[in-house]
């Protein structure tokens, strides 16, 4: 059985450049063939700051959108986070994101594709992979930077990467697949 990965767009702010470098992310995690590959974008599951009443450890969700959330993330053996940093931090939709549920994320693993100006979003690499590791995710050392992003999203608002970033790419998807497998029998 393939492994499942859920390349994940976390901006969902109007403008937004996270959904043209996530379908290169998509592309890349395709063809690098270890993967059943699906992309999410989490602008697509109008969560609202996190509004279920009961804990999510309950795993007792009163709302659609919770509910849809809850598949989408326990269908994933794996996950790449498509990720901007906003003031120095994480974006407010991946925090909110990964708060609504509990279960679902435990005994997975995560690598980060973080996108901004001249630190290519690594300080939010770091403060997800933080979030993350306290949901029982394994975030791996490997991950893409892609530095002063505007400049590499042509006049049709597709990401032409440059050739620098697969090397990171390959490495990443690489690690995520040794470590989705390692963990899979943790879930049981």
């Amino acid at each position: 059985m393939a492994l499942k990965l859920n390349v994940i767009t976390v901006s969902t702010r109007p403008g937004r450049v996270g959904p043209s470098v996530a379908a290169w992310a998509t592309e890349k995690a395709k063809a690098h063939g270890a993967f059943e590959v699906t992309a999410v974008d989490i602008a697509g599951f109008n969560l609202p700051v996190f509004d279920e009443p009961k804990h999510p450890r309950l795993k007792d969700y009163a709302h659609d959108h919770t509910k849809a959330w809850s598949a989408s993330v326990a269908a994933a053996d794996a996950f790449v986070f498509v990720t901007p940093e906003y003031n120095y931090f994480a974006p407010p939709s991946f925090v909110n994101a990964v708060d609504y549920l509990f279960h679902e994320w435990a005994y997975k693993v995560a690598g980060i594709v973080s996108y901004g100006g001249a630190l290519a979003g690594a300080r939010v690499a770091q403060m997800e992979k933080l979030m993350l590791t306290s949901m029982k995710v394994m975030t791996i050392p490997e991950g893409v930077s892609v530095p002063s992003v505007a400049t590499h999203i042509g006049e049709d608002g597709v990401f032409k990467a440059p050739e620098f970033l697969e090397p990171s790419m390959k490495a990443m998807l690489d690690e995520l697949a040794k470590w989705a497998g390692a963990l899979k029998p943790l879930r049981g």
